[in-house]
């Protein structure tokens, strides 16, 4: 037994050993590679798009029936948010866009949660009276034109009709740096 533990030991100090740190090693570059490659005028958990394209245009029905056009929003911004109530970190963030939406007038942000394939029925029973337009995407026909890889994903449409920023997976959209980076939105 104290041969194994000498060569065990032997084996730390010798090729093992330098193994580990070589490991920590790119860990640590790739990491200071991510922070240093981090977009500068973003917020945290937003990526800004280093091309302001135009957005696709969203027509679709609010939980009540009426149409809505991201088109005619113009002039606002615009959070876009694809989501689904079978979708854990989609359930998670939605209290953080009704928050974000009472923090601004809705003639300067607008939130628009675009529930993707369920009916009337689920998504009422499960957010009975939101604070932001929910509109039903019932047959998902809006995730191509977005390019919509994961829910939940959202885009930030700029005043102008341009899509600017972008999330994929759950965030905090009430927190003071992405509220910070919308209202600078609002002045550009």
């Amino acid at each position: 037994m104290e041969s194994f533990a000498k060569s065990a030991y032997a084996a730390w100090n010798g090729p093992m050993r330098a193994a580990w740190h070589r490991l920590a090693a790119i860990v640590l570059l790739a990491l200071g590679a991510m922070f240093v490659a981090a977009p500068a005028r973003s917020a945290p958990g937003l990526t800004a798009l280093a091309s302001r394209t135009a957005a696709p245009e969203l027509a679709l029905s609010d939980v009540d029936g009426k149409p809505v056009k991201l088109s005619e929003l113009r002039g606002r911004v615009v959070v876009v948010n694809f989501w689904a109530t079978w979708c854990p970190p989609c359930r998670k963030e939605l209290p953080s866009l009704g928050r974000l939406q009472k923090l601004f007038k809705p003639e300067q942000l607008r939130v628009l949660a675009v529930n993707i394939g369920e009916d009337e029925e689920t998504v009422f029973s499960f957010l009975p009276d939101p604070p932001f337009t929910i509109l039903l995407d019932q047959k998902s026909t809006s995730l191509r034109n977005w390019q919509v890889k994961g829910l939940p994903s959202t885009f930030v449409v700029d005043r102008e009709g341009r899509i600017v920023l972008r999330a994929v997976g759950g965030r905090e959209f009430d927190d003071a740096a992405t509220v910070a980076r919308l209202r600078e939105l609002l002045q550009d």
